[in-house]
């Protein structure tokens, strides 16, 4: 009788949510549409199949961000820096291994070609916005948004992800953690400062500015 491997039996059973030994390039990808059976869900499930997110329900684009920062960002959302209930438990139940292989997974997706848009945002405050992420508001000691986030918001590095292409409603979302102290990931507590200054409607108008604007693919 030919002989039965483990993984099998436990396959075959419904006792195995993940391969014994996957290769580091499939885990990252199993886990973003399965899950990994330890109590992280399909990331799939809120960021969508490619990456991009769900602008409606405040779920962020992941395709295409660096791979550092979603690391971080993951890791975070466990130790609490990020308060969120919906990702605690899901980024506790993931290892190091399969963070750095989702981030990886994310990381390497192309970002959708279309910017987002802002729904219900005026030309007018698209303009407000823009102002704002090219010259800052010097009165209210705010720097430009482009001064740390690169040129159209296209991310420096690690710690200042892209902000062109994502969703009006997480971008505001997350000004709106970091105001309340929600979120105090960020180094040096930059953004927190930022944030403060922020008054609601200069913030919608950021945030309605870098969603007209289409991603682009991250160096990773």
């Amino acid at each position: 009788m030919a002989s039965i491997s483990a993984g099998r039996v436990l396959a075959g059973l419904g006792l195995l949510a993940l391969p014994l030994c996957a290769p580091a390039a499939d885990l990252g990808a199993t886990i973003a549409k399965q899950g990994n059976g330890e109590g992280a869900t399909a990331c799939a499930t809120c960021h969508g199949a490619d990456g991009s997110g769900q602008g409606a329900a405040g779920f962020p684009r992941l395709a295409g961000l660096p791979q550092a920062y979603l690391a971080k960002q993951l890791r975070s959302f466990g130790d609490g820096s990020r308060a969120n209930a919906t990702m605690k438990p899901i980024a506790n139940a993931l290892s190091a291994k399969e963070i750095k292989a989702v981030a990886a997974y994310y990381g390497g997706m192309e970002p959708p070609a279309k910017a987002p848009g802002a729904a219900g945002a005026s030309a007018e405050r698209k303009a407000a916005g823009e102002a704002i992420a090219k010259r800052g508001l010097w009165a209210k000691d705010v720097p430009a948004c482009t001064k740390c986030h690169g040129p159209d918001g296209r991310g420096v590095g690690d710690n200042f992800p892209p902000l062109a292409g994502q969703h009006a409603s997480y971008i505001r979302n997350q000004i709106d953690a970091w105001q309340s102290d929600k979120r105090s990931n960020d180094p040096n507590q930059l953004m927190s400062g930022v944030a403060q200054r922020l008054s609601s409607d200069e913030a919608a108008a950021v945030a309605a500015y870098f969603a007209s604007l289409p991603a682009e693919p991250t160096d990773q």
